[in-house]
């Protein structure tokens, strides 16, 4: 099985490297040394993996017969392919890869259907599942331990229980500008708040858009 697990950005300093948007959660693994890549489009690989560094959070890449700017500014975004066993689990139980994920059926605790996995996203906060609902719309799930219940492999469905409003906007909890001013008039009313621990809330995704599958092992995670 091919999954891409990079995405080549621009050159960095004149020696051939590059900046690589990495798609996959084992890089140590996809992206070291040594690493011989398909590529997309075809005709610029296979590209094999020279050296590799971490500079300020972002992964730099050198491959093979790049020795300078003009030749890594040829490479900005080429997909880099890897071949995986689709067969390969993850080590930890709670973890998975994005291919065992894809196409899994989206379910409410009580059976009630949402949709299809048709997408995974990684963002550096959380992953988010994109679900193709039956009318064709699509909704973002935070793959978080608060959402996601269950993933049920054998019987290819996740189940999750998401807050008001994640997948109808209609249960959204809607305060309006009086509300919001008869709260603040309240709370200059009691005076000012000891400042203590705070408790997270609800998740609130935010707009992303999709990107193409990754194929590292995925976990729940904590909502922040």
């Amino acid at each position: 099985m091919q999954l891409v697990v990079a995405r080549i950005g621009r050159a960095h300093g004149i020696k051939g490297e590059v900046t690589v948007e990495v798609r996959t959660d084992e890089p140590e693994i996809r992206l070291g040394p040594g690493a011989v890549l398909a590529t997309e489009p075809a005709s610029t690989g296979p590209l094999t993996i020279e050296t590799g560094r971490v500079h300020s959070g972002r992964l730099l890449l050198r491959f093979e017969g790049v020795r300078d700017r003009t030749g890594a500014e040829a490479l900005r975004n080429t997909l880099l392919i890897a071949d995986v066993d689709p067969e390969e689990l993850p080590e930890d139980p709670e973890e998975f890869y994005d291919h065992q994920l894809m196409d899994l059926d989206v379910v409410l605790a009580d059976g009630t259907e949402i949709g299809r996995i048709t997408e995974i996203t990684h963002l550096p906060s959380q992953d988010l599942f994109i679900v193709e609902r039956p009318d064709g719309t699509e909704v973002m799930i935070p793959f978080v331990e608060e959402i996601v219940a269950e993933i049920d492999l054998e019987e290819q469905r996740a189940v999750i229980t998401p807050p008001p409003g994640l997948i109808d906007e209609s249960e959204a909890v809607v305060v309006s500008s009086r509300d919001e001013e008869s709260a603040a008039a309240g709370a200059e009313a009691a005076g000012p708040r000891a400042e203590g621990p705070v408790e997270p809330g609800p998740v609130e995704p935010g707009p992303v858009e999709p990107g193409p599958v990754e194929p590292g092992p995925v976990e729940p995670g904590d909502d922040d």
